[in-house]
């Protein structure tokens, strides 16, 4: 018979810790705070963890299949525990993961880069589970971490999680954009939604010198890159350090493309005909890589859309985010170049081509090379290797 407790003595989580260590995604001075905060205390019974073979989240109930559960807890992967913001109940995956708990790995690398001291105040905008809240609490004390959530249920469960291990954050309900004015200044915000906008209110109420970690994006595609910037003045400079992927801020989520609609407004058989001997592979090339970070950057109001292969033939669509322009590349196996449609005021494909070319006539810089500086307005700048050096605004898609 299995215990309702929950075990907290796991050989599954010992192993996961020794690999964290190992690494060096979980510095020496977190350890006890991994040793006293366990996942399993913040996650729901009916859960659904992401399974890399099948590239799909799964469902595990804790009541029903306790070892797949606790497996799961004790693994680096992702785990959702909310969809569609709290419609779907299960215990399939519903359409739209809404809140999450994140890789082991994800979380203790973020801890380790905000580069705590003693008696700092930390700002967590994503409470989700309440794990993060919960690692900041044990390592910084209750008055020292004030944790913000827009969803009411997220929040309450969190907080319960919390007072159950013995950790008592300021537990706020509100709308992470605007921060939380009230228990300011702050010598960090910790961001795990993504934004693709830095809130100027984020600049406000930090000290001088202070922090912002957070996933930055583009509506170009889902990805992330995670930046980190400090406070100079009025504004906020730092550079993006890895590529990442988070659930989007709920007011950050970026506009649905109804694809129909730009047919509708520019049909196939009316639209300007070309070719590119650019190839699939040079194009597509993935999630976490730099491509299309890049191509975010630089190319405005634009979103990507990578179809399934069919028949030898992958369609990449692209389509403008401020008026009905659209552009479809078709790359054929054998064939030495693709077909080009667009249509619209603007020319989508050539402007991702010309930034193609930009970025390997820079030897194709990674992400870890671009930065961003954030003025008090929110105004956003993207520059290559030094803010004073090549230097471009960003427009960001609400």
């Amino acid at each position: 018979m299995i215990s309702d407790a929950l075990r907290t003595d796991r050989p599954g989580r010992t192993a996961l810790g020794r690999v964290l260590l190992e690494s060096g995604v979980l510095s020496s001075d977190w350890a006890p705070t991994f040793a006293a905060v366990d996942r399993a205390t913040f996650l729901p019974e009916l859960m659904w963890p992401y399974d890399m073979t099948a590239r799909a989240s799964v469902a595990v109930d804790r009541r029903e299949d306790p070892d797949g559960w606790y497996a799961a807890v004790d693994s680096d992967v992702p785990i959702v525990t909310q969809w569609d913001d709290g419609a779907h109940r299960g215990p399939g995956p519903g359409r739209l993961a809404t809140s999450s708990s994140s890789m082991p790995s994800v979380v203790y690398a973020l801890l380790r880069d905000l580069d705590l001291a003693e008696g700092m105040r930390v700002l967590d905008v994503g409470t989700g589970i309440g794990e993060t809240a919960g690692a900041l609490t044990h390592r910084l004390g209750s008055g020292h971490v004030t944790t913000v959530e827009v969803d009411a249920t997220v929040s309450a469960a969190a907080r319960e999680r919390l007072c159950r291990l013995g950790l008592y954050p300021e537990v706020v309900v509100g709308d992470g954009f605007e921060g939380h004015l009230d228990s300011a200044p702050y010598d960090r915000v910790l961001a795990t939604v993504g934004i693709r906008r830095v809130p100027p209110a984020w600049i406000r109420q930090l000290r001088p010198g202070g922090v912002i970690l957070a996933p930055w994006g583009t509506a170009y595609g889902n990805g992330d890159a995670m930046v980190r910037l400090e406070v100079e003045g009025e504004a906020a400079v730092g550079s993006f350090i890895r590529s990442v992927e988070f659930m989007k801020l709920r007011a950050q989520r970026g506009p649905v493309v109804d694809h129909a609609g730009y047919l509708s407004a520019g049909p196939l058989e009316d639209a300007e005909r070309s070719t590119t001997p650019l190839t699939e592979e040079e194009i597509v090339t993935g999630p976490f890589t730099d491509l299309p970070f890049v191509l975010g950057l630089r190319v405005p109001h634009c979103r990507q859309a990578v179809a399934d292969r069919r028949e030898g033939a992958r369609p990449v669509w692209f389509y403008g985010l401020t008026d009905r322009s659209w552009a479809c590349v078709m790359f054929r196996g054998g064939e030495r170049h693709a077909s080009v449609w667009q249509s619209g005021p603007r020319r989508l494909w050539d402007e991702v081509a010309d930034v193609y070319r930009w970025w390997r006539e820079r030897g194709s810089p990674d992400v870890t090379r671009f930065g961003l500086t954030v003025d008090a307005d929110g105004r956003q700048h993207a520059w290559l290797d030094d803010p004073a050096h090549e230097r471009w605004p960003v427009q960001h898609d609400a």
